[in-house]
């Protein structure tokens, strides 16, 4: 689906990513200490910063130039750090913003708050009331209305309590499993692991261990992450 090639890029002068390979897969992996330059490649998958070399595929198509709303009618959807929401907006006005427009919008509406009990349940409150885990399930049911072919989610449980966590995994592998693609950047190395069909290990914005996901190779990446 997606598959970034070679990239170079980074912010005027500053040189992030080096010559960076990203595979295609169901599910792909990005790991890495704070700094390997992760955010700044999934920022540059969805077309926020341009590379100065290499190419980005998508479902077959080079989009390497692509404006990001491009990219979003292509199928993209990216659900950055920060649990990003319209604070003084309520739950429901945040969702029915992106389902405005859309055919069956109110049908992926309620979709979302079927996905994520809690944000029917405070449906009615402000945004920017909530925890820092119902944010985040906002967030990325916002991203889930624009109806995706692939999610970029960068650090989707980051700071979050334990149980919110745990939903928030549940929701990905069951989008896996309905054909969703999904590039995500975790912390959580064992989910990140489990989840992913391939893995990338990013150093000072270089590839340093590509493979295969699953549980066998946890110890793996762990021992190349010094962690």
């Amino acid at each position: 689906m997606l598959e970034l090639t070679d990239i170079e890029a980074g912010y005027g002068r500053t040189r992030v990513l080096h010559g960076v390979t990203v595979p295609s897969g169901k599910v792909v992996a990005v790991l890495g200490h704070n700094g390997a330059g992760k955010s700044t490649l999934l920022r540059l998958a969805i077309g926020l910063i341009k590379p100065s070399k290499g190419r980005v595929l998508f479902d077959g198509e080079d989009i390497t130039s692509l404006a990001p709303n491009r990219r979003v009618a292509r199928g993209m959807a990216y659900v950055p750090q920060g649990q990003q929401s319209f604070g003084q907006l309520t739950t429901l006005e945040n969702l029915q913003l992106v389902a405005d427009g859309r055919r069956e919008g109110r049908a992926l509406v309620d979709a979302q708050l079927d996905r994520f009990p809690a944000l029917a349940q405070f449906a009615t409150r402000k945004a920017g009331l909530l925890s820092g885990g119902q944010r985040q399930q906002l967030a990325i049911a916002r991203a889930l209305i624009t109806e995706p072919k692939l999610l970029i989610l960068d650090e989707p449980t980051e700071g979050i309590q334990p149980t919110i966590v745990a939903e928030i995994e549940q929701t990905i592998m069951q989008l896996a499993a309905g054909g969703m693609h999904v590039l995500l950047v975790e912390q959580h190395i064992g989910f990140a692991l489990q989840a992913a069909e391939r893995y990338v290990v990013l150093a000072s914005g270089h590839v340093t261990q590509t493979g295969e996901g699953g549980k066998a190779a946890t110890s793996t990446v762990r021992a190349a992450m010094a962690i």
